[in-house]
């Protein structure tokens, strides 16, 4: 993997803080003991990966119940896609919702707006607020009220095959129209297709919608803003990589098929984050962990950025055992096991103080994504913010497969905003 100077210094001067502020973080490292014996069980939903994060997680979890063995930790991994709206009728039913749920940063404020968090200020949940980074803790809170404590947080780059880019000749790529020339060179050289897609997915829309000077909406002043110039034209870019050959794309199973595609060396590049990391190395095309190559998105005609994304851990207002609950998620965000699973998966640590670990100095992923992470643009921490992506993907889709045009699909994702948040322009 290759370094750039900014991250390399970026990341030291990041543990040379944490290390001046934070030489007594172990203190907290998991699992704050309340005034009695912690007991009884803590139904833990977690929305991590499948087949590689879910294993570490869940034996990380195993680690909090040796230090409080009269509790039980009930580890249920829900699949991503369906945690969300399986949560919010869980909760509203009042009855099957975990504890404590692993909630995606745009999911935090839609639940606390519903009611279905329990506050976590002035808990022992809520150790340290001061070493979280002011990003990652942007997301967990909602009207004053801090709702959820940081677990990971990340963006996006473009992860690509060395061993490809060397037989093809050809650099990575720092703007789109280099991706559509470098993928060009790599079809005729290699046969292979130069870049994956992702047409199943809005959250994969955002780069390119970035890229052209746009967003979803505009919180600061209630306007909509998908459906204006810069819109239409990031929806012209993605089609024009698929109708160009540049790309290939799937309007389902988008996930499966890009890390297929990418692991087995059918694609020489793919737009992801750290989370997918662990995955990609089980792949036959990366045995050597060193033909990974990642780097910042590619930029579009007006800017280069990627979103902001992780998860925070929340704790439900309906729980039957707070102090357990609360306790739990101490210990699954300390500096501690936040070290520890950046050593295992990759991941980035929400807390300042982490970085000062050598697990976490020494990780080439995190060098890359920590500065990106740092420009990465957020999005409203709005209560709507997670539905914005639903009306988005359908169009989307529609613009990649030809059953729709740009100008239409954002008229119609604007429309469909509109009914969604009353009152915005």
């Amino acid at each position: 993997m290759r370094r750039g100077i900014t991250a390399t210094a970026l990341v030291a001067a990041l543990a040379l803080a944490a290390t001046a502020c934070g030489s007594d973080d172990d203190k907290s490292d998991g699992g704050s003991k309340s005034s009695g014996e912690l007991s009884g069980t803590v139904t833990w939903w977690d929305t991590s990966t499948a087949g590689s994060e879910d294993k570490v997680f869940k034996k990380i979890a195993e680690g909090f119940e040796k230090q409080h063995p009269k509790v039980d930790v009930k580890y249920v991994n829900v699949p991503f896609g369906d945690a969300q709206n399986k949560f919010k009728n869980a909760a509203q039913a009042g009855s099957g919702a975990p504890d404590v749920i692993r909630s995606e940063v745009a999911w935090t404020p839609e639940f606390a707006d519903l009611g279905y968090l329990a506050p976590l200020d002035g808990t022992p949940a809520l150790q340290k607020q001061d070493d979280f980074l002011k990003q990652a803790a942007a997301s967990t809170k909602y009207n004053g009220k801090t709702y959820a404590v940081p677990q990971v947080i990340d963006s996006m780059g473009i992860f690509y095959n060395k061993k490809i880019f060397k037989e093809a000749g050809v650099e990575v790529p720092t703007t789109i129209d280099e991706l559509k020339t470098v993928s060009k060179k790599i079809k005729s050289k290699t046969g292979k297709t130069g870049f994956y897609l992702r047409g199943d997915d809005a959250y994969w829309f955002l780069s390119f919608l970035y890229g052209e000077g746009g967003d979803m909406v505009s919180a600061s002043d209630k306007t909509v803003t998908i459906d204006n110039a810069a819109g239409v034209k990031a929806m012209k870019v993605v089609k024009d990589l698929v109708d160009s050959g540049v790309a290939k794309t799937d309007a389902t199973d988008g996930w499966d098929n890009m890390q297929a595609s990418f692991k087995n060396g059918d694609v020489a590049m793919m737009i992801n984050g750290p989370w997918a990391v662990a995955d990609t190395y089980t792949g036959k095309e990366f045995k050597d962990k060193a033909n990974l190559g990642v780097a910042p998105v590619p930029a579009g005609s007006a800017a280069q950025g990627a979103p902001q994304g992780g998860h925070n851990l929340a704790v439900y207002a309906g729980s039957k055992n707070l102090d357990a609950s609360y306790a739990f998620v101490d210990y699954m965000t300390s500096v501690k096991t936040q070290a520890q699973v950046t050593k295992e998966l990759n991941l980035l640590p929400t807390r300042t103080s982490a970085y000062a670990k050598e697990d976490v100095v020494n990780n080439e992923i995190v060098g890359f994504f920590k500065p990106v992470v740092e420009s990465a643009v957020e999005r409203p921490w709005i209560p709507e913010t997670g539905s914005l992506f639903a009306p988005l993907v359908t169009e989307y889709t529609k613009v990649l497969t030809g059953q729709t045009t740009p100008e239409k699909a954002v008229k119609t994702t604007g429309d469909s905003y509109r009914k969604l948040l009353k009152g915005w322009k």
